[in-house]
Protein backbone atom coordinates (compact mmCIF):
# COMPACT_ATOMS: atom_id res chain seq x y z
CA UNK A 1 0.00 0.00 0.00
CA UNK A 2 3.03 2.20 0.41
CA UNK A 3 4.56 2.03 -2.33
CA UNK A 4 1.38 2.29 -4.55
CA UNK A 5 0.65 5.63 -2.68
CA UNK A 6 4.43 6.74 -3.20
CA UNK A 7 3.83 6.05 -7.01
CA UNK A 8 0.44 7.61 -7.08
CA UNK A 9 1.82 10.76 -5.77
CA UNK A 10 5.13 10.93 -8.00
CA UNK A 11 2.83 10.22 -11.00
CA UNK A 12 0.58 13.52 -10.00
CA UNK A 13 3.67 15.30 -9.39
CA UNK A 14 4.90 14.44 -12.54
CA UNK A 15 1.41 15.18 -14.49
CA UNK A 16 1.42 18.34 -12.84
CA UNK A 17 5.23 19.33 -14.14
CA UNK A 18 3.84 18.20 -17.43
CA UNK A 19 0.74 20.26 -17.62
CA UNK A 20 2.88 23.06 -16.27
CA UNK A 21 5.15 23.01 -19.15
CA UNK A 22 2.69 22.57 -21.77
CA UNK A 23 0.76 25.75 -20.43
CA UNK A 24 4.17 27.57 -20.30
CA UNK A 25 4.95 26.38 -24.30
CA UNK A 26 1.43 27.70 -25.09
CA UNK A 27 1.72 30.79 -23.22
CA UNK A 28 5.40 31.27 -24.46
CA UNK A 29 3.72 30.42 -28.59
CA UNK A 30 0.92 32.56 -27.92
CA UNK A 31 3.24 35.31 -26.86
CA UNK A 32 5.78 34.94 -30.21
CA UNK A 33 2.47 34.88 -32.26
CA UNK A 34 1.13 38.45 -31.05
CA UNK A 35 4.08 39.78 -31.12
CA UNK A 36 5.10 39.03 -35.00
CA UNK A 37 1.68 40.21 -35.79
CA UNK A 38 2.82 44.07 -34.30
CA UNK A 39 6.37 43.90 -35.30
CA UNK A 40 7.34 46.83 -38.10
CA UNK A 41 8.57 44.70 -41.24
CA UNK A 42 10.93 45.29 -44.15
CA UNK A 43 8.27 46.36 -46.45
CA UNK A 44 7.91 45.58 -49.89
CA UNK A 45 5.98 45.65 -53.24
CA UNK A 46 5.68 42.46 -55.67
CA UNK A 47 6.08 42.87 -59.19
CA UNK A 48 5.25 39.80 -60.57
CA UNK A 49 4.98 36.45 -59.58
CA UNK A 50 6.55 33.06 -60.90
CA UNK A 51 5.82 29.40 -59.59
CA UNK A 52 8.54 28.93 -57.01
CA UNK A 53 9.93 32.38 -56.59
CA UNK A 54 8.33 36.22 -56.77
CA UNK A 55 9.96 39.18 -57.84
CA UNK A 56 9.58 42.18 -55.03
CA UNK A 57 11.07 46.23 -54.81
CA UNK A 58 12.27 47.62 -51.97
CA UNK A 59 12.84 50.83 -51.07
CA UNK A 60 15.94 52.17 -49.36
CA UNK A 61 16.12 51.51 -45.61
CA UNK A 62 18.64 51.77 -42.84
CA UNK A 63 19.85 49.14 -41.12
CA UNK A 64 21.96 48.50 -37.89
CA UNK A 65 24.43 45.69 -39.04
CA UNK A 66 27.73 43.57 -37.59
CA UNK A 67 29.84 42.14 -39.79
CA UNK A 68 31.03 38.96 -38.53
CA UNK A 69 34.62 36.61 -39.07
CA UNK A 70 32.53 33.42 -38.88
CA UNK A 71 31.14 31.58 -42.22
CA UNK A 72 28.05 30.09 -42.45
CA UNK A 73 24.28 30.50 -41.08
CA UNK A 74 24.82 28.76 -38.40
CA UNK A 75 28.81 29.83 -36.92
CA UNK A 76 27.53 33.22 -37.33
CA UNK A 77 23.57 33.67 -36.38
CA UNK A 78 23.64 33.26 -32.67
CA UNK A 79 26.79 35.56 -31.99
CA UNK A 80 25.27 38.13 -34.70
CA UNK A 81 21.37 38.28 -33.45
CA UNK A 82 23.26 38.54 -29.99
CA UNK A 83 25.22 41.50 -30.46
CA UNK A 84 22.42 43.44 -32.55
CA UNK A 85 19.66 42.56 -29.87
CA UNK A 86 22.26 43.86 -27.12
CA UNK A 87 22.12 47.14 -28.89
CA UNK A 88 18.50 48.00 -29.53
CA UNK A 89 17.53 46.31 -25.91
CA UNK A 90 20.04 49.13 -24.52
CA UNK A 91 23.47 48.56 -25.03
CA UNK A 92 24.27 52.02 -25.73
CA UNK A 93 25.31 55.79 -24.92
CA UNK A 94 22.13 56.64 -23.99
CA UNK A 95 20.33 52.92 -22.48
CA UNK A 96 17.77 53.54 -24.76
CA UNK A 97 15.79 50.69 -26.26
CA UNK A 98 15.02 50.72 -29.75
CA UNK A 99 11.72 48.33 -30.92
CA UNK A 100 12.83 44.99 -32.05
CA UNK A 101 11.61 44.64 -36.79
CA UNK A 102 11.29 41.68 -38.95
CA UNK A 103 13.18 39.77 -40.64
CA UNK A 104 16.71 39.71 -39.29
CA UNK A 105 19.08 39.63 -42.58
CA UNK A 106 22.31 38.12 -42.96
CA UNK A 107 24.14 38.69 -46.37
CA UNK A 108 25.38 35.95 -47.54
CA UNK A 109 29.35 36.50 -48.00
CA UNK A 110 32.18 34.52 -47.02
CA UNK A 111 32.15 36.82 -44.12
CA UNK A 112 28.35 37.13 -42.71
CA UNK A 113 27.15 40.45 -42.26
CA UNK A 114 24.07 40.10 -39.65
CA UNK A 115 21.37 42.94 -40.11
CA UNK A 116 18.40 44.60 -38.13
CA UNK A 117 16.46 47.52 -39.84
CA UNK A 118 15.66 51.01 -37.91
CA UNK A 119 12.24 51.56 -37.52
CA UNK A 120 10.48 54.34 -40.23
CA UNK A 121 10.62 56.67 -37.40
CA UNK A 122 14.16 56.86 -36.98
CA UNK A 123 16.61 58.99 -38.92
CA UNK A 124 20.74 57.62 -38.86
CA UNK A 125 21.23 60.94 -36.35
CA UNK A 126 18.47 59.92 -34.24
CA UNK A 127 20.33 56.61 -33.04
CA UNK A 128 22.33 56.88 -29.88
CA UNK A 129 26.34 55.33 -30.26
CA UNK A 130 26.39 51.62 -29.23
CA UNK A 131 28.71 50.33 -26.91
CA UNK A 132 29.46 47.91 -28.94
CA UNK A 133 32.29 49.83 -31.70
CA UNK A 134 32.03 47.26 -34.30
CA UNK A 135 28.26 47.82 -35.14
CA UNK A 136 27.56 50.08 -38.23
CA UNK A 137 24.59 52.17 -39.79
CA UNK A 138 24.37 51.36 -43.31
CA UNK A 139 21.60 52.55 -46.24
CA UNK A 140 20.47 49.89 -48.08
CA UNK A 141 19.78 51.04 -51.22
CA UNK A 142 16.03 50.67 -53.04
CA UNK A 143 16.34 47.27 -54.74
CA UNK A 144 14.76 44.43 -57.10
CA UNK A 145 15.05 41.12 -55.46
CA UNK A 146 13.95 37.84 -56.38
CA UNK A 147 12.71 35.48 -53.14
CA UNK A 148 12.34 32.26 -52.57
CA UNK A 149 10.68 31.29 -49.37
CA UNK A 150 11.03 27.66 -47.18
CA UNK A 151 9.50 26.95 -44.05
CA UNK A 152 11.08 25.27 -40.46
CA UNK A 153 14.16 25.83 -39.23
CA UNK A 154 17.04 27.63 -40.85
CA UNK A 155 20.62 26.03 -41.10
CA UNK A 156 23.45 25.92 -43.96
CA UNK A 157 22.11 22.86 -45.95
CA UNK A 158 18.16 24.56 -46.44
CA UNK A 159 20.37 28.18 -47.08
CA UNK A 160 22.49 26.40 -49.66
CA UNK A 161 19.42 24.27 -51.16
CA UNK A 162 17.34 27.27 -51.81
CA UNK A 163 19.94 29.68 -53.32
CA UNK A 164 20.59 26.77 -55.55
CA UNK A 165 16.92 26.49 -56.56
CA UNK A 166 16.35 30.18 -56.93
CA UNK A 167 19.70 30.10 -58.99
CA UNK A 168 18.38 27.67 -61.08
CA UNK A 169 14.96 29.08 -61.17
CA UNK A 170 16.40 32.69 -62.66
CA UNK A 171 18.50 30.73 -65.34
CA UNK A 172 15.58 28.66 -67.03
CA UNK A 173 13.78 32.24 -66.74
CA UNK A 174 16.57 34.03 -68.34
CA UNK A 175 16.38 37.02 -65.41
CA UNK A 176 19.58 38.10 -64.86
CA UNK A 177 21.04 38.34 -61.49
CA UNK A 178 24.01 39.49 -58.87
CA UNK A 179 26.38 37.78 -56.48
CA UNK A 180 24.26 39.69 -53.47
CA UNK A 181 22.16 37.00 -51.39
CA UNK A 182 21.19 37.46 -48.64
CA UNK A 183 19.06 34.71 -46.23
CA UNK A 184 15.97 36.73 -44.19
CA UNK A 185 14.72 34.92 -40.82
CA UNK A 186 11.23 36.23 -39.50
CA UNK A 187 10.62 34.54 -36.23
CA UNK A 188 11.64 34.85 -32.69
CA UNK A 189 14.28 31.85 -31.74
CA UNK A 190 11.58 30.55 -29.25
CA UNK A 191 8.82 30.43 -32.36
CA UNK A 192 8.21 26.82 -32.85
CA UNK A 193 5.22 27.03 -35.22
CA UNK A 194 4.59 28.87 -38.86
CA UNK A 195 8.30 29.37 -39.12
CA UNK A 196 9.16 31.67 -42.09
CA UNK A 197 12.58 31.49 -44.01
CA UNK A 198 13.45 33.38 -47.35
CA UNK A 199 16.78 33.85 -49.24
CA UNK A 200 16.32 36.81 -51.90
CA UNK A 201 19.50 37.97 -54.84
CA UNK A 202 19.19 41.57 -56.12
CA UNK A 203 18.58 41.33 -59.40
CA UNK A 204 20.80 43.28 -62.57
CA UNK A 205 18.65 45.13 -65.09
CA UNK A 206 14.80 43.62 -64.18
CA UNK A 207 12.80 45.72 -66.89
CA UNK A 208 9.02 46.29 -66.90
CA UNK A 209 8.93 44.19 -70.29
CA UNK A 210 10.54 41.05 -68.00
CA UNK A 211 7.28 41.58 -65.48
CA UNK A 212 4.56 41.38 -68.52
CA UNK A 213 5.93 38.02 -69.87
Amino acid sequence: MKIAKYLNTKMKIVLILIGVVLIAFVVTQLFAYNSQRNIETYSYSINKKYNTFEIRSYEETLFTSIKLSTKGYENSSSKGFSILAGYIFGGNERNEKISMTSPVAMKLEDSMTMMFMVPKELKKEMLPKPNQSLIEFKEEPAKTVAAISFSGWANNKKIEKYTQKLQSALDAEGIAYTERFYFLGYNAPYEFFNRKNEVIVELRGFTLDQQKK
